[in-house]
């Protein structure tokens, strides 16, 4: 690999870390590039997804009872969201709590909040 190649790499990868750190702070983009060629490996968003996914890198895993509520009261009072997400994954009413609402509904936001900034991914990966 040239020089020129190698900096067009470390400037898209830089890239994608300022993007990720600006939007997306709960995932370690720096961690899931890690082992992955830009050009051959990851050629667009859908490609960043599938590695992000096959990682864990969207699974939001809130613990202890009191930090699931502050963050239901915050971003789902009604707890609507957090309940059609679990029955959509096929969770019953006797199988949920508040941990598993809270990690649930965390988990999605960053999904929307990735395809919230796929075109800019994109832009990066086509330069």
């Amino acid at each position: 690999m040239n020089t020129q190649t190698e900096t067009k790499q470390e400037k898209q990868i830089d890239d994608l870390i300022k993007l990720f750190d600006d939007y997306l702070p709960e995932i370690d983009i720096n961690y899931f590039l890690n082992g992955y060629e830009i050009g051959e490996d990851i050629n667009n968003s859908d490609d960043l997804y599938e590695i992000i996914q096959d990682g864990g890198g969207f699974e939001v895993d809130i613990i202890y009872y009191s930090i699931a509520i502050k963050y239901l009261s915050e971003n789902d009072a009604s707890l609507s969201e957090s309940v059609e997400i679990a029955s959509d994954l096929g969770y019953s009413t006797e199988n949920i709590n508040s941990e598993l609402l809270a990690s649930l509904h965390a988990s999605q936001k960053v999904r929307e909040d990735f395809y919230s900034i796929t075109n800019e991914i994109d832009e990066i990966l086509s330069r």
